[in-house]
């Protein structure tokens, strides 16, 4: 008897020593949730440029670049090198820059031990030259896709896209830019590193000198990171040398939405987003961006002076573990003794989107919750939409539960046209590839499929909080030819099919 009492209480001590330690956990994650970093960073290293791609044109036009995927180490400011990956060196990759109606052709090479792929985010081209999970690159071995370049000027760019491993490739470092030029003449700035910046911004956590990939207990919107960095350089300064300066802005993070806005308060020009540049200008003084988005602003600078690029907490809510409480400094805004002149932000950009009032071929009803659509988690070789060559269709996108999610489609640029149960704000105006979506709210979106139709090749849509996307939160769908039937979907064959999705009968019908 006595041995039993003794066996109980020795259960009932464990049993609360560990309630007790879980609930210490809980209070120490809570209290350590929030990070704040204004006015702590050292501003001391000029913001890095990445370099403009190198490129060749052969006797038929064709442009080609070169990337090589590799690993490398880098001085991410921990003393001590971190290792990372990238293009073409340690860490991130070079800025490819080609024309519209430009025919490019890029080569990467796999130098990893690992399969990855390399998809164009915002660009429009083929399903096959997408990059998506079903265009692998073994280690050692080479891709070529080429295209032609068929959409108006905009920042866009590059990253991998391999299925459920998306947030480690990003995390490690292979992102760059791709900007696309037209001949629409507009006055702004567009000196590349002289008047017009890239602006990559991720942010990272570490585990000494290395990066920390891991995910907290109560981190279901993936890492959140304590130190900011822009086009990889830790507490960078930007010099300006002219009047005005174009700093288009990538979120190149996992998880993290940014509320940018400079620490006095200033206001600035929204000229462009995803999709190139807006109607008109839009004169603000803070702008939302989740992981995927892009934005172009033009920043008035004067003389001496010195400034701050912060992110404020994103949300009204006071979820710590979802970075609703964070604020950071992003990067210092110098002005020269002396500036150069800088032509006047136009008072009109571009032509608005056209899709208002378009015919429409088919309306999809799409919903995001956890880690799965409502045509279930991703699975290969299901195609969860048809769409048909030629026609408008609207997607009305639900954020169905009350994580953090945004959704992001391959190839088609969309209008929106109902952004929480209202009109789109001003700053969503223009031709949009990604956009956050608060929880339990709707956006209605428009599109057009004009070409590419490939009945066996899918474009991805999906949540771009990479930690989601991996998860499942996924989906597929083709652009076939008016009445044209859809087969099987090819596989790749390094694609871990005991890891797929299992998902009712009911839930592979195509939605066509």
């Amino acid at each position: 008897m006595r041995t039993a009492l003794k066996l109980f209480a020795a259960v009932v001590t464990v049993v609360v020593l560990a309630i007790g330690g879980f609930a210490a956990y809980i209070a120490w994650s809570f209290a350590n949730a929030s990070i704040d970093t204004i006015g702590e960073v050292d501003f001391d290293r000029p913001l890095t440029i990445p370099p403009l791609a190198k490129s060749t044109v052969d006797a038929h036009g064709v442009r080609t670049f070169e990337l090589a995927m590799q690993a490398g180490e880098t001085d991410l400011g921990r003393g001590a090198k971190t290792p990372t990956w990238g293009f073409n060196s340690s860490f991130l990759g070079p800025t490819l820059r080609a024309t519209r109606g430009e025919q490019v052709r890029v080569n990467v090479t796999n130098r990893l031990d690992e399969t990855s792929t390399v998809h164009w985010h915002g660009m429009h081209l083929p399903a096959a030259m997408d990059g998506g999970p079903h265009q692998p690159i073994n280690p050692g071995a080479s891709w070529s896709p080429h295209w032609q370049v068929d959409q108006p000027a905009a920042t866009l760019w590059y990253h991998p896209h391999p299925h459920g491993e998306t947030a480690k490739h990003v995390y490690r470092g292979l992102a760059g830019m791709f900007i696309v030029d037209d001949d629409r003449d507009v006055a702004l700035p567009r000196s590349y590193g002289v008047d017009d910046f890239p602006i990559l911004v991720q942010d990272k956590a570490f585990d000494g000198d290395k990066l920390d990939d891991t995910n907290g207990l109560f981190q279901s919107a993936g890492i959140l990171g304590d130190t900011v960095l822009v086009n990889g350089t830790p507490g960078p300064f930007l010099e300006a040398t002219t009047e005005r300066v174009r700093l288009r802005l990538v979120n190149g993070s996992n998880a993290r939405v940014y509320r940018f806005h400079f620490g006095d308060n200033r206001a600035y020009a929204v000229v462009a987003s995803d999709g190139g540049l807006l109607p008109k200008p839009v004169e603000t003084s803070e702008l939302l961006l989740s992981p995927g988005e892009r934005a172009e602003i033009v920043v008035d600078v004067r003389p001496g002076e010195r400034t701050v690029l912060q992110s404020t907490p994103p949300y009204a809510g006071t979820n710590r573990f979802t970075g609703d409480t964070d604020r950071l400094d992003v990067l210092e805004l110098r002005g020269a003794a002396t500036l150069r002149p800088s032509p006047v932000v136009p008072a009109t950009l571009a032509p608005a989107p056209d899709l208002a009032d378009d015919l429409v071929g088919a309306t999809r009803q799409i919903s995001l919750n956890g880690s799965s659509t409502n045509f279930g988690k991703m699975d290969l070789e299901r195609v969860d939409i048809v769409s048909r060559m030629g026609a408008t269709e609207v997607w009305d996108v639900t954020n169905s539960d009350g994580q953090v999610h945004n959704f992001h489609i391959h190839d088609v640029l969309f209008q929106v046209i109902r952004y929480a149960g209202g009109p789109p704000p001003a700053v969503l105006a223009g031709w949009k590839d990604t956009i956050l979506i608060a929880p339990n709210e709707s956006v209605e979106l428009r599109m057009r499929f004009t070409d590419f139709a490939d009945a066996k090749s899918p474009y991805m849509f999906h949540c771009h909080l990479l930690r989601h996307e991996d998860q499942g939160l996924m989906g597929q769908f083709v652009v076939a030819r008016p009445g044209e039937d859809v087969g099987a979907i090819h596989v790749p064959d390094h694609v871990d099919h005991a890891a797929k999705a299992q998902i009712p009968d009911s839930h592979r019908q195509r939605s066509d």
